[in-house]
């Protein structure tokens, strides 16, 4: 559904695909930001955002390994990434993450 009223669904395309760039690049810039923190604050993280390529890349039939969307998300191999940034999470992180997951 286009909610940008005189945008044409192209145009309105191609601006969120300008958005998701843009949002990838932002991320890149702050690897200090940990995954488990936006999965605090915002219920998403970077791992999120490559699953959702990957989901976009599979409903066209498109080849796209999860390795290779989190790549792309990413700009380098996930594990060198990890290697690079991610730090061990925190009691505190643990909690807040373990606090906000559905009851099952």
């Amino acid at each position: 559904m286009n909610q940008l009223p005189g945008i044409d669904d192209r145009t309105r395309d191609e601006l969120e695909a300008e958005v998701f760039r843009r949002l990838v690049q932002h991320l890149r810039d702050r690897p200090q930001v940990q995954n488990i923190d936006l999965m605090n604050l915002a219920d998403f993280c970077r791992n999120c955002l490559s699953n959702w390529l990957k989901d976009a890349a599979d409903a066209r039939g498109l080849a796209l390994s999860k390795e290779q969307s989190r790549e792309a998300v990413y700009g380098m191999p996930y594990d060198e990434w990890k290697a690079l940034h991610q730090k061990e999470a925190t009691p505190e992180q643990q909690a807040a993450f373990a606090g906000r997951q559905p009851q099952h």
